[in-house]
């Protein structure tokens, strides 16, 4: 969090000043006046000058990238962090060595991470934003896994001509099989079970 003080004649100009500092838009800020200006009578008291404190708030790419650098400085991980947003998501990248820690079973300990993250910078907030973490391009390998995977199953309940069960799934992975398999006309998938056992079943038509 930046903060600055300023002191000018006004209010204004003291406010102006700090923008400028900050590189910072007002609807950016929250601006606390310190001290209201006063003028100086027959040089009998000083003038007195306006000063103010202005505060920058936290976007979402600052909130995420805070809460992350604690994260990693508790588990003494060296990672480099960058963010791209844009109005309705915000994509965290992250990349350093020996990651693997970080995205866990088929990405268990990545999907609990992003979700604490969505957590912390949606909290309080009227307008939600979907933030996604991913590790040097893992979780693009990982659907492409999906998908191939979803295939040869989709294939082997066709052939077998019974249904074929998938291991439990997070939300997001179970989507990219359901996407995967929603043009065949020969099988159908559905979701059955609790979270987070919750799992795919995908069944040949009959």
């Amino acid at each position: 969090m930046k903060i600055v003080e300023k002191t000018a004649k006004t209010v204004d100009e003291a406010v102006e000043l700090a923008l400028k500092e900050l590189g910072a838009a007002k609807e950016e800020v929250e601006i606390e006046v310190l001290e209201e200006p006063s003028k100086g009578i027959l040089g009998l008291i000083k003038v007195k000058q306006a000063r103010v404190k202005v505060v920058l708030k936290e976007g979402p790419s600052q909130k995420a990238s805070n809460l992350l650098k604690q994260i990693f400085k508790s588990l003494e991980l060296d990672v480099d962090i960058k963010t791209t947003e844009n109005e309705k998501s915000l994509l965290v990248d992250l990349k350093g060595h020996d990651l693997g820690i970080l995205i866990g079973r088929r990405g268990e300990t990545l999907d609990a991470l992003q979700y604490l993250v969505n957590l912390s910078v949606n909290k309080n907030q009227e307008t939600r934003k979907k933030i996604i973490i991913d590790i040097e391009g893992y979780r693009n390998r990982r659907e492409k896994t999906l998908q191939k995977l979803a295939l040869k199953l989709a294939d082997k309940a066709r052939q077998r001509g019974r249904n074929v069960v998938l291991e439990p799934m997070s939300s997001q992975e179970r989507r990219i099989i359901h996407t995967a398999l929603q043009g065949r006309d020969d099988i159908y998938t559905f979701s059955e079970g609790e979270e987070p056992y919750r799992k795919i079943i995908i069944s040949p038509k009959k």
